[in-house]
């Protein structure tokens, strides 16, 4: 077996004894997808008739952003998972074994793709309960969909860098959630950017959050194409620019992530 199989085998492994601890402490996947739902419900039947959307049902411009917002959080458990194993000395023990050292991380991500896979049936199905609908192909809304994933699983690798400097998932969850929350919010996921102040509304349309939104909704079918864009470059060419910031993200932080765990397994 060459490297390459080597560290696909071992990571599909770790990935397999991942899903098993989901799968015996399954309150976290549980917790996981209620969250998004919650949203939804909240949004569309609380604040869905005081917020207007020039062409658009807001439900359908809805449902884009619920689905950033949950990949996104989906992300931090590649974080959580490396502080959890790094508290217990679960990583000790993967030294002792003939493995790749990636194949931990390759593992941690590839468990990320796998537990956002089902949050987003999850919330494809509350969205059409709800009045959500894709207007698009099938090829079209499938792009989408591999869009988030691929979005979420660079972000995994940035978390995972996060998780190995931060040492106690207390810290790591806190941090994460001042980090995520606000930029969810400061975005176009839940409203119109136009309307926010000019400062906020500037962060929000270079805001990569905002980027992937405005591509999945257009990837579903979800916008007016009477009513542009803004006229930022992200927001009018919003595919490429989630392609790119998916791209920065793994060129910079696999090989700074698989150095930080070896620097950390060194110890």
């Amino acid at each position: 077996m060459n490297t390459l199989e080597m560290v696909a085998s071992d990571g599909l492994t770790i990935a397999k004894r991942n899903m098993i601890k989901i799968k015996r402490v399954p309150d976290l996947l549980v917790f996981t997808t209620l969250s998004p739902i919650m949203f939804v419900l909240l949004f569309a039947y609380v604040f869905g008739s005081a917020i207007e959307v020039p062409g658009v049902s807001y439900r359908e411009f809805l449902i884009a952003g619920i689905f950033t917002q949950t990949v996104i959080f989906g992300s931090t458990w590649t974080g959580l998972g490396m502080v959890e194993d790094l508290q217990k000395g679960i990583i000790d023990r993967f030294r002792s074994l003939p493995m790749a050292p990636s194949a931990v991380l390759i593992g941690r991500t590839t468990t990320d793709v796998l537990i956002n896979v089902v949050s987003l049936v999850v919330m494809s199905l509350t969205g059409l309960v709800v009045g959500w609908r894709i207007h698009s192909s099938l090829g079209e809304a499938l792009a989408g969909y591999l869009l988030l994933l691929l979005f979420a699983y660079a972000l995994s690798w940035v978390m995972a860098v996060v998780g190995m400097w931060i040492r106690t998932p207390e810290v790591f969850n806190n941090a994460s959630f001042m980090v995520i929350f606000p930029l969810s919010f400061i975005a176009n996921t839940f409203v119109d950017p136009s309307s926010m102040p000019p400062v906020l509304r500037t962060i929000a349309e270079w805001n990569p959050m905002s980027a992937l939104t405005q591509a999945v909704r257009e990837l579903f079918g979800n916008t007016n194409p009477m009513v542009p864009p803004p006229d930022v470059w992200p927001l009018q060419n919003p595919v490429l620019a989630s392609l790119l910031w998916t791209a920065l993200m793994l060129i910079i932080f696999v090989p700074f992530a698989i150095h930080r765990y070896q620097k950390a397994v060194s110890r």
